[in-house]
């Protein structure tokens, strides 16, 4: 009793001294010196004059505590603190973190409050705050960032650098959507700032070939949850460098990280690169070399064939207006009588496959570009439409079947054309190099040439056989893309098989493969061949022959004069002859598909043409 009264004697006489009006002009109800008169065991006074709270007066915080007689009196007494008075953003980020969830205050993190000092952004502070309830989590302080922070490296990740300090998110349950994507987006804010990388002696392009990779452009579109990010590989807190052998990333441990994944992972699997730039010549020359082939192949292809659309359309342009002309004068180029007669060009099996063919490659375009320009907001679009990756995969692989089973076909309508038709004459070497056939043959480059003489006004428009060049080289395309984008993408769909003979490099390879082969193809179907049959001044706006199989007498003399020839020499014409057109409700449903399947077409070419023009 005595001791308590003795202690609060001095400060009571400094209240009763000090007259009222020194307080007030310090801005203080009460001088923080009269408190630790009473307080001074609790709260060192030098202690406190040096803290960060040292120029505020007790009863900012003690608001309760107004008449210091009542209080020295014990009839008022300090109630439960409250920071947000001062520290609003830092409560309103608290009060909606995962801390507050569990009725972690604040002075659960700052107990020194009294003789707290600014933490100046000395990370080194926030971990040991951290790891004091944390304390599972220490493998933090071997890892890279753990070392960095501990050395005072500010570039180094320290626990609020990923989970902030105050607002502090839950990650919901494992796997979950926020869990996913918290994992690698937390990782991109200093791993994509290739400044802080550069002077940190870190890999500056792991962002960008992340990104690039099936993982990447999945967290791109908004799907992290269906693949792997940062953290399943490199862990969360232990992360090590390559080099140690506790490291996920050490050759020794890849085939247990990536079986976490990946079931049956093997060593040949794990060869393969996350990060490899195929940019980069000296590092990943395989994918160097196989970039520069592709490119080498797409840029061939549309040259050549972008200019031969080119030079076809004023050419055409051109014969129109020479028809109409002779039109009206009188007088026709070709003279044919009966001239709207139907003959048929295709059969059922032809016409049943070329709508195969337009559905399988139309979803095949429309659920793999948006993979392929993951950046693009209508891909991110088109994804959720979808109903995300995943069913965009499945519809991806439904049409890859269809694919399949369409070449199948076409191998065996080939192999009977060669070895079964008794219609055809000459054997299979005559029937593979005669008119009926799609394989190529020396008349091809003749035709080929004639029809550039036309198009430079040098010679006559050539007249074709069954098959033209551009035909039979549309025809071929399909075997090529069958082995080089039916080939690589099995390779993707399959990897833990196709990973047990070969090594996992070669997915990157079929990466780049299937990319660039999938764009050529696009891109020739959309602009080339959408010229060639149904964009040309002599067919424009469609040519409805795939879907009805009937082309008129005219057009069957003017466009293919020798096959027409060729038929009349041999008596066949009639043959061929259709006794009736198509009906009405078949012609409405199926040019509507065909129209239908032009615009996607057309719309899909415009928004990879986009892509590029906002990309570069």
């Amino acid at each position: 009793m005595l001791r308590t009264i003795s202690r609060l004697i001095p400060a009571l006489c400094l209240f009763l001294w000090l007259p009222q009006s020194t307080f007030a002009e310090r801005g203080m109800a009460i001088d923080p010196a009269v408190c630790l008169g009473c307080h001074g065991d609790k709260v060192p006074a030098a202690a406190f004059a040096a803290s960060v709270h040292g120029k505020n007066a007790c009863t900012s915080c003690h608001v309760a505590v107004t008449d210091l007689a009542r209080h020295i009196r014990g009839e008022v007494k300090p109630e439960k603190v409250t920071c947000v008075r001062c520290h609003k953003e830092e409560s309103a980020e608290h009060y909606a973190s995962v801390h507050m969830l569990h009725g972690i205050a604040c002075s659960d993190c700052h107990s020194d409050i009294h003789t707290q000092s600014y933490w100046a952004k000395d990370k080194r502070l926030v971990v040991a705050a951290c790891l004091r309830c944390h304390a599972g989590e220490g493998g933090f302080l071997a890892s890279v960032h753990g070392r960095g922070v501990a050395a005072g490296n500010p570039d180094a990740a320290a626990c609020n650098d990923c989970h902030n300090l105050h607002e502090i998110k839950s990650l919901d349950k494992a796997g979950s959507f926020g869990e996913r994507e918290f994992h690698t987006r937390v990782c991109l804010r200093c791993h994509a700032d290739e400044r802080m990388m550069r002077r940190n002696n870190v890999f500056t392009v792991a962002v960008k070939s992340y990104m690039e990779s099936y993982h990447g452009k999945n967290f791109r579109l908004g799907y992290p949850e269906r693949v792997a990010g940062c953290t399943d590989c490199h862990t969360a807190h232990e992360i090590l460098s390559a080099a140690d052998p506790r490291s996920s990333v050490t050759p020794a441990n890849l085939v247990r990280t990536c079986g976490r994944c990946h079931s049956g992972a093997t060593p040949l699997f794990v060869r393969f690169y996350p990060h490899g730039e195929h940019t980069d010549r000296k590092n990943y020359p395989i994918l160097f070399w196989t970039f520069v082939a592709m490119t080498a192949l797409l840029g061939s292809v549309f040259g050549v064939f972008w200019a031969h659309t080119l030079l076809w359309m004023a050419r055409g342009f051109v014969e129109n207006r020479e028809k109409l002309a002779a039109l009206h004068e009188g007088r026709l180029k070709i003279v044919v009588t009966d001239g709207f007669t139907q003959y048929n060009r295709f059969n059922r099996k032809h016409i049943f496959l070329h709508l195969v063919v337009i559905i399988s490659f139309l979803g095949l375009s429309l659920t793999g570009l948006p993979l392929k320009f993951s950046s693009q907001e209508w891909a991110r679009l088109l994804m959720h439409l979808y109903g995300g990756t995943a069913n965009a995969g499945l519809i991806h692989r439904i049409c890859a079947g269809m694919t399949f089973l369409y070449f199948a076909a076409a191998i065996a309508m080939s192999i009977h054309f060669l070895f079964l038709r008794r219609d055809v004459p000459g054997n299979w070497l005559q029937r593979l190099l005669g008119p009926d056939s799609l394989c190529p043959n020396l008349r091809d480059l003749r035709d080929a040439a004639k029809m550039f003489r036309w198009f430079l006004h040098m010679g006559e428009k050539p007249t074709f056989e069954r098959w033209t060049y551009w035909e039979k080289f549309d025809f071929l395309a399909v075997f090529w893309g069958m082995f080089i984008i039916g080939g690589s993408g099995l390779m993707l769909w399959f990897p833990q098989f196709f990973g047990q003979f070969l090594p996992g490099w070669m997915f990157n390879v079929a990466t780049i493969v299937h990319s660039d082969e999938a764009l050529l193809a696009t891109g020739f179907i959309f602009t080339v061949h959408f010229f060639n049959t149904h964009g040309r001044p002599e067919k424009f706006p469609m040519d409805f022959v795939i879907f009805n199989g009937q082309i008129s007498k005219y057009e069957f003399i003017e466009e293919r004069g020798d096959q027409w020839r060729r038929y009349e020499e041999a008596g066949i014409t009639e043959r061929f002859k259709t006794g009736k057109t198509s009906g009405v409700i078949y012609d409405f449903l199926f040019k509507g598909f065909g129209f239908l399947s032009l615009f996607a077409g057309i719309i899909l070419l415009l928004l990879i043409l986009y892509a590029f023009i906002t990309s570069g």
